[in-house]
Order: structure tokens, then sequence, then C-alpha cells
């Protein structure tokens, strides 16, 4: 019992003295080898070989399917199974006590701190042995993904959970708690994986792959909240539609106002969003990997009902051309840098001087089809035209609203060219109806514009 204990309880010990021995045996094998080639006592030689050849040889793994080193280690699996189990309770034990039954709060970082110096000890002990280091590893995954389950029963899922009309609630708060600390198991076990020397790739592997796990739940838990905040963005941004941007140009020639009033709802949201909830975060890149993609969003959603308001007149393209300019002031603190928004911040930076070309110019922008998409000057043309030729969602007698469901629904330009062909066509046929003499001005370039676009889809 004692020397059973012994080897269980002090088992990377015991493989070490076994893969020392082990090196020495290959030693002795070659050396023998050596000092008979060497004293040319070839006759003997050949002797002995042909009796290891019959006995199977040990050590120069004559026979493929006979690996020796193997069968040395194999005689110590029951102690190698019993000193894993008592690893695998060693690494559970302190986070069952940190997470007690009916809990409602993550562990503080003095209890994160214990159980990332048991992670460590464990790896630093196994790392006598590359099989072992990665029957370890395999334990320490499992701890950590013991560690994401116990934290996702504390995240709050209720209403309040994702409310974005008050200060922060109880459930909010906790959940804030529960990312920070997920966060920072995450960042403290990549560091103990960097300082692993000579860690095998394997090993680092099945850990990292159960820390991705914890990065998705980090990502699940902010979803709701996100997805509040990303719905009240877009109900504030379609009700620039109930603003009169018909208006002509005042007599200073600058517009009266700084921006719209939407456009001020839109900077105060954001802005108090990001103190009241987002800013309690301590993975701010996380954070900023999240809100990026929704400043990206606000922009394609305001570039496309920009392009839909109609009538357009040169006083409302001033006050538009206004907005557009304070819409980076808005999406600014959901980003690093609002350049770093790529393609969305380039599309609203090209779309502006468009507001007060000629059509014949918008059709000739180089910035169409590789920046702007085609469907998108197109639905902005539609505001130069008359109100006969009606625009896509006024013929299907939709309201903006359903009208932008839509068009998340049907991404693909094909299906929004569509649309907009058949309202370019229905037009057609209403003047044909009445005996009208001539199309709008802008139609020719519409439909110019309409098969340009088709031919570089195919």
């Amino acid at each position: 019992m004692f020397l059973k204990q012994a080897f269980e309880g002090e088992y990377p010990k015991l493989l070490r003295l076994y893969n020392d021995l082990w090196k020495r045996l290959q030693q002795y094998s070659q050396n023998i080898q050596r000092n008979f080639n060497t004293s040319g006592n070839t006759d003997l030689f050949a002797e002995l070989q042909q009796i290891e050849e019959d006995t199977q040889d040990i050590f120069m793994q004559k026979n493929q399917d006979y690996d020796p080193e193997k069968a040395l280690k194999d005689s110590l699996q029951p102690y190698e199974a019993a000193y894993l189990s008592k690893s695998l309770s060693r690494l559970f034990d302190p986070i069952n006590l940190v997470f007690p039954p009916g809990g409602r709060n993550p562990p503080s970082s003095d209890e994160l701190d214990s159980i990332i110096k048991t992670i460590a000890s464990e790896l630093n002990v196994a790392a006598v042995d590359p099989n072992l280091s990665l029957a370890v590893a395999k334990n320490v995954a499992k701890t950590i993904q013991l560690y994401g389950v116990k934290s996702e029963q504390l995240l709050s899922t209720q209403g309040d959970a994702s409310q974005v009309i008050g200060p922060l609630t109880e459930g909010q708060r906790r959940n804030v708690a529960v990312v920070n600390s997920l966060y920072k198991l995450h960042q403290s076990v990549m560091k103990v994986i960097t300082n692993q020397s000579s860690f095998p790739a394997a090993a680092e592997e099945t850990i990292t792959t159960a820390l991705k796990a914890i990065h998705d739940l980090m990502g699940s838990a902010v979803q709701p909240l996100l997805n509040s905040v990303g719905d009240s963005v877009e109900a504030i941004i379609i009700t620039m539609h109930q603003e009169d941007f018909s208006g002509s140009l005042p007599s200073s020639g600058k517009p009266d106002v700084p921006c719209s009033l939407y456009m001020k709802e839109l900077q105060g949201f954001i802005a108090r969003v990001m103190s009241d909830y987002f800013r309690h975060f301590e993975c701010f890149d996380f954070v900023f990997d999240n809100t990026e993609a929704m400043a990206q969003r606000a922009i394609e959603l305001f570039i496309r009902n920009a392009s839909l308001i109609r009538p357009l007149g040169e006083g409302g393209k001033m006050r538009l051309a206004a907005d557009f300019a304070q819409m980076e002031l808005a999406v600014a603190p959901l980003c690093r840098r609002v350049s770093d928004l790529g393609k969305s911040y380039r599309l609203l930076r090209s779309f502006r001087p468009l507001l007060f070309q000629t059509s014949e110019h918008i059709a000739n922008s180089p910035a169409l089809g590789e920046l702007i998409p085609f469907s998108i000057i197109l639905q902005f043309l539609f505001t130069r035209a008359p109100p006969e030729l009606k625009s896509p969602f006024q013929r299907a007698e939709w309201s903006i609203a359903r009208y932008s469901q839509w068009l998340d629904d049907h991404p693909s330009e094909k299906d929004r060219l569509a649309l907009i062909r058949g309202a370019l066509e229905a037009y057609v046929q209403s003047v044909r109806t009445k005996e009208g003499k001539e199309f709008a001005p802008v139609y020719p370039i519409m439909v110019q514009l309409l098969q340009k676009a088709v031919s570089t889809l195919q």
C-alpha cells in the first residue's frame, strides 16, 4: 500500500526515472554495438545479432509491431490513471468551492488566482513527459469547461438583462461581473500556456479549444444587450423620415441647425449606452470587437435611410450633408477609431458628395459598384424623380421599416435590383397608360445604370 501510494502520488517523478532508464538502456545498446564494430570481432557480432533477432531485440526495434518504450511505459498505466484522477480532483475542487449551490456571484479575484495557480502547478509538474503533459492538459480543458458551465448558470437572461432605458439593473450588473470573470480566466490561462517551456503542440491546442468556448460564452452573455442597443439605434435612425428635408436653401446659404433632431438623439443615446453599460466591462478589445460591428451596421442603416428620403430639397441636402459629418461623431464611441470601420467608413465618406452632384455625374462615379452598391445609388436616384416614378417600397405599399427589413432579408444585389427593375417597369406602364409623351429626365440614367449593374453581376 505504501509503494502504491508513493507511485500514484509521485507519479511524474516515477515517470521521469523511467524515461532516464530508457535513455540509459538505449545508450548501453548502442555502446555494445560500437564496441563490436571497433574490435573487428564480426563473426561473434553476427552470431549475437542472430540471437538478438530471434529474441526480438528490445532496444533496436527490429520488429515493427513491438514498441519497447511503450511496453516499458505501459507497466506504469495503473499509477498514471490514479494520478490523473487525483489531478482532476485537485483542479475541480477549488472551482466547486467558489461556485456554491445557490450562489449568485462569480469568484473574487483571489479565488480565481487560486484556481489559476492550481492549473499552473499541475501543468508544471507534468512537464517531465510530453504524453503526461497532454493528459493533464485534457484535465485542464475539462476544468475550464466546468468554470464555463458554472458561470453560465449565474447569467441573467430575464428581460431586464437587455434593457437600455434606465441605469444598470441587478441582472446586468451580475452579467458584467460574469463576463469580466471569464475574461480574467481566459487571459490568465493563456499566460500560463505561454510560460510553459517545450509545451507539446497538441496539449496547447486542447487548452486553446476550451478557451475558445469561454470566449464564445462571453459573446453570448453580451448578445442580448447588443441586440437591444442595435434595435434602438435602428429605431432612432428611421425617425429621420419624420423630419422635413424638402425645404429650399436658406438665404444665408447654410443650414439653420448643425444637424437634425434624430442625429442629436442618436449621438446622445450611443454616448449614454457606452458610459452606462459597456464602460463596466474590463475586456475593452472584446467590447470594441462587438460594438464596432454595431457601428458598421448603424452606418449601413443611416445610408440606406438617407437614400430613401423623398422629397429632398436643396436645404434638405445641406442638412443631410451635415448629418453625414455628425454620423462619424455619433459612432465614434463604439470604436477605437472611426477609420477602423473599413468599408463602412469609406462608404459614409464617399456617399456624402453625391448629394450635390448631377444624376449624370453620379452614374459615372468611380465609387459605384466597387464601394457604393448600385442598388443604393438607384434607390437614391428615385428621390430626383417626379412622384409618378415611385420608389420600390411605395410601389409595394410597404412602410419604410418593412422595406428595410426586406433589404436585410435579401442581402444579394440580384434580388434588390430585381425589385428596383419592377418599380421602373411599373412607371413605364403608368406613363403609357396615361399616353404620356416623355419620361422623367432621370429615368434613362436609371435604366442605363441598372443595365450596368446587372452586367457586372454576370
